[in-house]
């Protein structure tokens, strides 16, 4: 057998088939997409060959809710309710310092942690996109990028259309871009009405394009919903046509069992931010009746303005250990569905499954290698339950994305990590003392 590049490992988890765990196996890669799964012995004939015998190798992790470039903000406002910390705070920082330059540098840093952390993908709602692109494009990153829309004017856009016009722009000038996808992003059902929803859903259509938006986050934010329109926010975005298999619902921490039973017969998905939510008090997602109806659940870490990382092992191990404590069943949301809502339904959920998140040949070789040696991680009886209950983000030792290695043995190799580094730095300071 003749290929590019050949790693072989201890285990690979393929994520497809469910449960199946591979112990000597190698993966067979040529011209960035998966070959073949075979026994390590199989003679092989590679350009790069990497042998890993104390790793697991899996599909590159799938963040499929933040804001990268808010990294920046990454311990601006603590242990603050949401509403507050929104306007008090946030949003206020925002006005004074978000710019393309901002967006860039911010986004260079999310990026960097997000290799380090075994994220190959991630779906992204922030001003600028275009210099987001940018940054995924140089990292070799795969992204999804929102097209932000929010009814007050910002640094990004002054009025609706200029932000219909300058995300169309963009999808645009990235259209034809391997690893970066474009996506309408309305900001939340509070600060985006009917008129803009309509637009959007026009252009939506027209594009084949889906939806990405924060959705019932909190019980005020339903609250409110309630004395402004009369109804709950998911029922309004129902009557506006915007629910449906095209749409990335954030959060959704309070809903009835209609909404849930809604949210499954029209093929929603559902992007679980268990950390972020716990953090700011605003509720939890009621994950395990969601599995239970058949509804698409994936993971994100939202920004690390309120997170305050983008650990999505951190994110597996919690939305395993609150779904058991919520629902006071232990075998709610075991480590196989956990691992799956990180990597598989992320890629579900971004239209991308096809291409990412699992190890099966024809797709894309996004892999991760994650280092099993350390007494954290011994001894090993089952691989899966170890990556999710005790492996942390920093025994990720090797990242490829389409076969290209983006880190190796924990170096960086498509990005200046000291240069990020200083820039981050830089921020802060201009920052603290404005």
């Amino acid at each position: 057998m003749n290929a590019d590049l050949c790693i072989r490992a201890g285990w690979i988890i393929p994520v497809e088939p469910h449960r199946a765990v591979l112990k000597d196996h190698a993966i067979i890669v040529d011209e960035g997409q998966i070959v073949a799964l075979v026994p390590a012995s199989t003679e092989i004939h590679a350009q790069t060959v990497v042998d890993l015998p104390h790793h697991v190798l899996l599909p590159g992790l799938v963040n499929a809710h933040t804001h990268a470039a808010m990294t920046l903000f990454r311990g601006l406002a603590d242990d603050l309710p949401l509403a507050e910390w929104l306007a008090q705070h946030i949003w206020p920082a925002e006005g004074r310092f978000v710019d393309g330059a901002f967006v860039t540098d911010g986004t260079a840093l999310a990026v960097l942690e997000m290799i380090r952390s075994g994220t190959t993908c991630f779906n992204d709602m922030y001003f600028f996109p275009g210099e987001t692109a940018a940054v995924v494009d140089k990292a070799g990153l795969r992204a999804t990028l929102g097209m932000v829309v929010i009814d007050v004017p910002t640094a990004w856009a002054a009025d609706t259309q200029g932000y219909l016009r300058r995300g169309l722009a963009f999808c645009d000038a990235w259209r034809h871009h391997p690893r970066i996808r474009a996506l309408f992003a309305p900001h939340a059902p509070y600060s985006v009405g009917d008129e803009t929803l309509r637009a959007i859903r026009v252009h939506a259509d027209e594009l084949d394009m889906g939806l990405h938006m924060h959705i019932h986050e909190t019980a005020g934010e339903i609250q409110q919903g309630l004395e402004r329109y009369g109804m709950r926010p998911l029922a309004r975005l129902d009557a506006l046509g915007v629910v449906n298999s095209e749409l990335i619902a954030v959060h959704m921490t309070a809903l009835t069992d209609a909404e849930m039973a809604l949210c499954a017969e029209r093929g929603v998905s559902i992007a679980h931010c268990p950390e972020s939510n716990l953090k700011i008090a605003a509720g939890i997602s009621p994950v395990t009746s969601l599995i239970r109806q058949g509804v698409n659940v994936a993971l994100g870490t939202d920004g690390a303005a309120s997170n305050n990382d983008l650990d999505m092992f951190g994110e597996m191990r919690t939305a395993a250990l609150l779904a058991k404590g919520t629902s006071g069943d232990a075998t709610a949301v075991p480590a196989v569905t956990a691992l799956e809502m990180a990597t598989l339904n992320g890629a579900r959920a971004l239209g991308l499954a096809d291409q990412i998140g699992s190890l099966v040949p024809g797709k894309a070789a996004d892999i991760i290698a994650v280092d099993l040696s350390p007494a954290a991680t011994q001894p090993v009886y089952d691989p899966l339950s170890q990556l999710v209950y005790a492996a942390s983000r920093d025994q990720v030792t090797d990242v490829w994305v389409g076969g290209r290695p983006l880190m190796r043995h924990r170096q960086m190799l498509t990005l200046d990590e000291q240069s990020i580094l200083a820039k981050a730095k830089t921020w802060r300071t201009k920052i603290r003392t404005a």
